[in-house]
């Protein structure tokens, strides 16, 4: 349960501190006082999207926090699945900056908001005037009757088949519309992988072919460098050779006179062998260029044959032609075996569908089994809330498959003997969408271990003897959860077991909302203005502490 909440900062709330009491908590105030601005905050901790524009103060950022009690709510695992710590009293917190990022934390660990949500569901459920006026649709209908029906692992297990089926069905699509191009392609797909295949081409062939071409092409020119190079280094008796070795002959007498004569003469034997060696490199080099005019042809038709290739399929290496040849025997091999994976893919998707059905089916048995009971107590209910005559049906229609199953469900009610129920968004007036919605979460609170429930002008279109009915029955709910109820109802604000009030007043130049809990006595006081105005007589003061004491 929720045991205390902070708001600086947000709407018309400069600091606001509340701690609610375990049972029935009402709320009273002034239209436009500000009652709903606190849904707004505690949406906040549920994980609502932010707007800088909520600011109080555009220079101070946000913060609302909320400090619950999950000690009885067997939370552990989920706050272990998320790694986050258990603690017995667990503080979510949102900020928002001037600048409009917000910020999400649990336990002051910073968290995202889809965890704000998944953790927020399991403590609180708020309802809002808009859940009411949803409440005519046919999808909040069918969420109802899953909740009353305890559907949500099942409703889990079927949103993954069905999203395990969407995928396989546009695998099959997708392989079937590929399968039918590589087929009317696979001519030519076939036609280019054969040609690349007969071309033989191997990485860094055309460098090698490049460089054999432009020797070929200068053979004489090489051939005349090469024989002069050898001339100056050792084919003359005043070549290099023999000069280096008179050099070294030389300096050998006196090499022994010195270590550094020594390694003079050492180097210069160094110098001459490796000497020895290039001029037999280069005899060798120059003994191989022969211009050969059949290899040169070839080696010439090779390299236009790859150019070709490469200007045809718009690449500039024989790399990226390599590449393409692997993609090409790809969608070979895939316009090969098109019929055999199609054909695997269809019958992924039957798995799927069979899956998918036979899950949908399931979920669909649970749902119809509770329409009677669901109807049955919601009717009772509803007597019991000053619509004597209330009848109820659920009208049911199997259709194809969708996120939420196979079931069209829409909740017909009438309110007056004789009158056949019709679609309840159709029918029913403000007050009885009201008191359909409250006998709805009823009903629920008494199937979930929902910790806090917040009601917003949930008796809207409610009065009298009514009212005092719907208040029992909020003061009967308490008993197992924490409700807060923001009322207008003097009959619903008598059953508090705290009443808090929320008001307005000016600070300098501004308006800001506040909100306290009121005394016994400032109770009576607030009850007998919701009855009689806002100067109550001594019969309204009278009448409050009747209520009061019912």
């Amino acid at each position: 349960m929720l045991t205390h909440l902070t708001i600086r900062n947000y709407a018309l709330i400069q600091h606001l501190e509340l701690t609610p009491a375990q049972g029935l908590n009402i709320i009273t105030g002034e239209t436009g006082a500000g009652k709903s601005i606190l849904l707004g905050a505690i949406g906040l901790l549920l994980g609502n999207r932010a707007d800088s524009k909520t600011l109080w103060d555009i220079n101070e950022k946000c913060i609302t926090e909320g400090t619950f009690d999950v000690s009885a709510y067997g939370l552990e695992k989920l706050f272990e699945a998320e790694n986050l710590d258990y603690e017995k009293f667990t503080v979510l917190r949102r900020e928002i900056a001037p600048t409009g990022k917000s910020r999400a934390f649990i336990n002051d660990t910073p968290v995202t908001l889809e965890v704000m949500r998944k953790i927020g569901d399991r403590l609180m459920d708020v309802h809002s005037q808009h859940e009411t006026l949803e409440l005519g649709t046919k999808q909040f209908q069918l969420r109802l009757i899953d909740a009353y029906a305890g559907n949500a692992q099942l409703r889990k297990d079927y949103s993954a088949i069905w999203h395990a089926y969407q995928q396989a069905e546009r695998e099959y699509l997708q392989l079937s519309t590929e399968s039918e191009q590589l087929k009317k392609e696979s001519e030519f797909i076939n036609f280019q992988v054969k040609e690349l295949r007969n071309t033989r081409l191997t990485e860094g062939e055309l460098e090698t072919l490049e460089g054999e071409q432009k020797i070929s092409e200068h053979t004489e020119e090489i051939k005349l460098v090469l024989n002069g190079v050898l001339q100056q280094l050792g084919q003359t008796d005043y070549s290099i050779t023999n000069a280096l070795l008179t050099v070294r002959n030389q300096l050998q007498p006196i090499a022994s006179y010195a270590p550094a004569y020594q390694a003079l003469w050492q180097r210069l034997e160094s110098v001459r062998i490796e000497l020895i060696d290039v001029v037999a490199e280069v005899e060798q080099a120059e003994e191989k260029v022969e211009f050969d005019p059949h290899r040169a042809e070839v080696v010439k038709e090779r390299i236009s044959e790859i150019y070709q290739l490469l200007q045809k399929h718009r690449v500039k290496t024989v790399g990226a032609l390599l590449a393409i040849q692997r993609e090409l025997e790809t969608q070979a091999s895939k316009a090969n075996q098109a019929d055999e994976l199609v054909e695997a893919a269809r019958l992924r998707l039957k798995a799927a569908e069979q899956k998918l059905q036979a899950s949908a089916t399931a979920l669909s048995q649970t749902r119809l089994k509770v329409f009677t009971s669901l109807t049955r107590q919601l009717s009772k209910l509803l007597k019991e809330l000053g619509i004597p005559d209330a009848t109820l049906s659920i009208a049911h229609e199997v259709v194809a498959a969708s996120s939420t199953g196979i079931d069209s469900i829409e909740i017909l009610f009438s309110a007056n003997k004789g009158k056949a129920p019709q679609p309840l968004g159709q029918v029913a007036s403000g007050g009885e969408f009201a008191r359909v919605m409250f006998s709805i979460k009823n009903i629920l609170a008494t199937r979930t271990a929902l910790p806090t429930l917040v009601l917003d002008e949930i008796d809207t279109g409610v009065s009298g003897e009514i009212a005092i009915q719907m208040g029992a029955r909020m003061k009967e709910m308490a008993q197992a959860h924490q409700l807060i109820c923001i009322s207008h109802l003097p009959q619903i604000a008598a059953k508090a077991d705290a009443h808090f009030f929320v008001y307005k007043e000016t600070k300098g130049s501004r308006t800001v909302t506040g909100i306290r809990q009121l005394s016994e006595t400032e109770r009576v006081t607030e009850i007998a203005k919701m009855i009689g105005g806002a100067t109550p007589s001594a019969l309204a003061i009278e009448n409050a502490r009747e209520l009061i004491a019912r």
